[in-house]
């Protein structure tokens, strides 16, 4: 269970001064070693971005070869003060993001440690603006969208787990979480059997996959609609990209506060620990290699989709 863990972080950034070198100082309590915090000033405001790198036994960071795995707590913001009091729905990512870095560190205080190097990234915003979207209001970002991947995506990370609130649409009507087909250079592929399994032992259920268009694994700023920014970091990097996303049977605005529920978020959060333990021991793969090269051979590169396109 990670909700002891949950609370920590969430009583840590509920508050109107939330900021990213308390949740630091958070996590060098619990013993992490590698933290960095970086403020970017952008057009709508500010954000502390926070990098939260979890050794593994066998990890890149002790120049072993276990894979490494990337989580990405996605949103616009964790609130949006003034108009708004308290942690909006937007938040929820950044909060399993989180509550992963909290507990792995808290399991190798209790000498469990995981084989590969896990990287946790999200930022922390008290204060984001919101914007108009359909069928209810989105979340906006105190930075552009290009420099949210900048600091997030780099090439050391062999796959990426992105997490985010996706309630704000008529697509995914179930509450709890949904994983995406996995992303990889411009091409949707098949889901993951390792990762729909690993979903089904977690949870005791079904596991739900949510659909996705071309459009929403473009980036930002293209002028066509996405379901949200999570598949955004897929447009950064060649690694393959699974979205997590919390869910809800109705369309939940982001900027709505009170709409943030712990089973579903310690359920997501859960999964995604799983994922991360069997990633690094080889034991789940994203996606099939031998029939992505075989795709390449037969219909080309898809990279032009991970670009802004023509004018």
């Amino acid at each position: 269970m990670l909700l002891k863990q949950m609370m920590e972080i969430f009583d840590l950034v509920d508050r109107a001064d939330a900021n990213g070198y308390s949740v630091k100082a958070l996590m060098e309590s619990y013993g992490a070693k590698d933290v960095a915090v970086k403020t970017i000033i952008g057009n709508e405001g500010k954000t502390d971005f926070i990098k939260i790198r979890i050794p593994g036994t066998k990890g890149k960071s002790t120049d072993s070869k276990a894979p490494t795995l990337g989580i990405m707590g996605r949103l616009g913001g964790l609130g949006a003060r003034p108009e708004v009091i308290g942690m909006v729905s937007d938040g929820d990512g950044a909060v399993v993001a989180l509550t992963i870095a909290l507990k792995l560190l808290d399991m190798q205080q209790k000498g469990d440690f995981l084989e590969g190097d896990v990287i946790v990234c999200t930022h922390i915003c008290p204060d984001a603006p919101t914007q108009p979207h359909d069928p209810v209001p989105f979340m906006g970002s105190p930075v552009e969208m290009s420099v949210v991947n900048k600091e997030e995506v780099n090439d050391e990370l062999d796959a990426i787990l992105s997490v985010d609130t996706t309630k704000g649409n008529k697509i995914i009507n179930t509450r709890g979480f949904a994983i995406s087909p996995t992303v990889k250079e411009g091409y949707i592929l098949k889901v993951s059997d390792d990762l729909l399994n690993i979903m089904q032992i977690t949870t005791g259920k079904l596991p739900c996959v949510f659909a996705l268009s071309t459009q929403d694994i473009t980036p930002y700023g293209n002028d066509l609609h996405h379901l949200n920014s999570i598949l955004q970091p897929a447009t950064a990097t060649n690694a393959p990209v699974v979205g997590v996303a919390i869910t809800t049977e109705m369309p939940v605005p982001g900027s709505a506060s009170g709409a943030s529920h712990f089973v579903d978020m310690e359920e997501a959060s859960r999964y995604m620990l799983e994922v991360a333990k069997a990633f690094g021991r080889r034991k789940c793969q994203f996606y099939d290699q031998g029939e992505y090269a075989k795709i390449i051979s037969k219909y080309g590169s898809m990279k032009h989709l991970q670009t802004l396109g023509k004018e």
